[in-house]
């Protein structure tokens, strides 16, 4: 009977085994190969890497995506923790909106995203016309084809994310934690700096590392906002892969290796740091 269902849940896990290989590991395969050829696909080289790490265009293109990344992130964590903070000191049937209102928007990103806020805030923007006729000129201080408008767009994106991730952290805050503090003298900021904080930092740790490589990985809510005009290391392998102009689909891949080291390092640095933090806790 056990060898029935053993054979049965293969059979059934074999077709999403198979998306996974055509889809997921083949490409990534192709991908790692073909970084290593020459631009004739034929010779095997180190030369697109050193390109990657030598052109000042493409080493640009690294730097901005990690600081768009770190920037959008730190804004993002900032705000969600004080939001869902917030969220759990409301009502069960409010919080269950607002965790489906956050899941919803979590999800609206790319092209519609981008769009959106060209509508409410570029140069002709619903918004922007609006102040503009209330005499607040917005287009002075704000651009938001500018670095400042990409980041605000970036954190749009990952606030909803990061309420999502750190909601349940706050659940593991028990009551009657905070009611024994305060009958042994202990202030708020006194529970939040040795019980609470100590408790939800492992989801912030966790969420950030999250947050920072959905940020590096974004190339559809960019491209759609700034086009090609902006240097981001998404847009430059897009434009590597499918050009208008020239395609150079080898030195695209070397990047795209280098973006997914990158995401790779974040997770392995939030684990390591996250490792230490639980140590130091026992």
């Amino acid at each position: 009977m056990n060898h029935k269902v053993t054979l049965f849940a293969v059979v059934a896990l074999l077709p999403f085994a198979l998306l996974i290989v055509g889809f997921e590991l083949l490409p990534l395969i192709a991908m790692i190969r073909d970084s290593f050829l020459a631009d004739d696909g034929i010779t095997y080289t180190f030369k697109q890497y050193v390109t990657a790490f030598t052109n000042p265009y493409y080493t640009k293109g690294i730097l901005n995506s990690l600081l768009i990344s770190l920037y959008s992130s730190i804004i993002g964590i900032a705000i969600a923790i004080a939001a869902s903070y917030s969220m759990t000191r409301m009502s069960s049937k409010i919080q269950s909106i607002l965790v489906t209102f956050s899941n919803l928007t979590s999800n609206f990103s790319g092209v519609p995203l981008a769009f959106a806020f060209i509508i409410l805030l570029g140069n002709s923007g619903v918004f922007t016309l609006l102040f503009k006729e209330w005499g607040w000129n917005i287009t002075g201080s704000f651009d938001l084809y500018s670095w400042g408008g990409l980041v605000a767009v970036y954190v749009y994106f990952q606030v909803p994310l990061a309420i999502l991730l750190l909601y349940p952290a706050y659940s593991g805050i028990h009551k009657h934690w905070r009611e024994a503090a305060a009958v042994l003298g202990a202030s708020s900021f006194q529970f939040w700096l040795r019980i609470g904080f100590p408790v939800i930092i492992p989801s912030v740790v966790g969420t950030f590392s999250i947050l920072l490589a959905n940020a590096m990985g974004a190339y559809a809510t960019a491209y759609a906002l700034v086009g090609g005009s902006y240097n981001l290391l998404p847009i430059r392998i897009g434009a590597l892969v499918a050009g208008d102009v020239a395609t150079r689909p080898q030195l695209g891949s070397a990047l795209a290796v280098i973006l997914g080291l990158m995401m790779v390092v974040a997770m392995w640095c939030n684990e390591r740091m996250m490792r230490r933090f639980r140590r130091d806790l026992r």
